[in-house]
């Protein structure tokens, strides 16, 4: 098997265990390759020590961990061939480069490559990656740096230019018995702007629910953000707390364990509906986006009134399709038909970089 192939068993092996229900995070299955990679990986008992040493929190992960491990690594399965040992690095100082080589140009070759690589996974649809190509992609996500949007407030700070701060003025003048020392200013104020996300899980929008969640993942660990995110399919489930947990994998087992009808079929004018009834306080001004395909089950009247609502109610609707990034893609979906009237904007959903470019119409909006 070549390396490229044994990376793909072990990439493989990993999804396999988080099905299983142990937490590997992007941060832990790299360990383990590089763990992996130090080793002879012809050894099934040395993979093994790895992935217990890596890959496990607590002593249940052993067990399901030693489980999936003789079910993925059959002893039919064609045997791993050693992948090679990294190169010893003798010191951790860099020498000074003079007149001789030093192996740097190989190495800024390397970065190269890895970097072009990186950027056109980016632009890769989502559905359509390997489980290794996957992993990376959890990583890029994670990568992103979400910028929350913000609103002025009624009330007035200091600030070094504006309207003038008459009061502040007059008490500067006063202190210095009358002499007119200077103009104190004033502007209004800011706060984070609310932001709600409604997140399709239904089965047509299943090879993109797993990333969506991620972004949101990103959004609500944003500093100083103030992000709910809902779950829409035959029901609406609030999913805003377990996506608050530190690590991204552990807080997506939570919130699926949470949403009962993961995969299943869309009926958005009811969820909406369900939404503005119940929750519709969080999108009184706040920026509102909806991230699903626009398949409709239910009446489209129905979906189009609902999202008149909402439009109204919020002050921003960005509606995320993942067709919409696809060649030749018209949005003649009844679902889309009925709510494009009632959106700001309509944008792609399907990519990394499509995930960053909407990160930042939520930041500007």
């Amino acid at each position: 098997m070549t390396s490229a192939g044994v990376e793909t068993a072990l990439l493989g092996f990993t999804h396999a265990l988080r099905a299983a229900g142990v937490p590997v995070t992007p941060d832990r299955a790299r360990t383990y390759l590089e763990a992996v990679a130090g080793l002879d990986a012809g050894d099934p008992s040395l993979v093994r020590a790895a992935g217990r040493a890596t890959l496990c929190g607590c002593p249940e992960d052993l067990t399901r961990h030693d489980r999936v491990f003789e079910a993925w690594f059959a002893p039919e399965a064609e045997p791993l061939t050693p992948r090679p040992r990294p190169a010893t690095v003798e010191s951790a100082v860099a020498p000074l480069l003079t007149g001789e080589s030093s192996g740097g140009d190989d190495d800024q070759e390397e970065q190269a490559v890895s970097a072009s690589e990186a950027e056109v996974l980016r632009h890769r649809d989502v559905a359509a990656l390997s489980p290794a190509e996957r992993a990376r992609m959890d990583a890029l996500i994670g990568e992103l740096r979400p910028r929350m949007p913000v609103r002025r407030t009624s009330r007035r700070t200091a600030w070094r230019r504006g309207e003038i701060d008459l009061h502040r003025t007059l008490r500067l003048w006063l202190r210095h018995h009358g002499e007119p020392l200077g103009v104190r200013h004033r502007r209004r104020g800011t706060r984070s702007r609310q932001v709600v996300l409604l997140i399709d899980v239904s089965a047509s929008m299943r090879p993109y629910a797993d990333a969506l969640l991620r972004v949101a993942h990103r959004l609500v660990r944003t500093p100083g953000g103030r992000v709910e995110v809902f779950t829409l399919g035959t029901r609406l489930t609030r999913v805003t707390t377990p996506l608050r947990a530190a690590d991204p994998q552990r807080a997506l087992d939570a919130a699926g364990r949470q949403v009962p009808d993961w995969a299943g079929g869309t009926r958005l004018g009811e969820t909406l509906h369900a939404f503005l009834t119940r929750w519709g306080a969080y999108a009184r001004g706040a920026v509102v986006v909806v991230l699903s395909d626009g398949w409709e089950r239910g009446d489209v009247s129905d979906l189009a009134e609902q999202a008149g609502r909402l439009g109204r109610l919020a002050h921003r609707v960005v509606w995320v399709n993942p067709h919409r990034g696809k060649d030749g893609y018209e949005p003649v979906q009844r679902g889309i038909v009925a709510v494009l009237p009632h959106v700001d904007e309509l944008i792609a959903g399907h990519s990394v970089a499509a995930f960053a470019e909407l990160l930042e119409v939520v930041g500007r909006a």
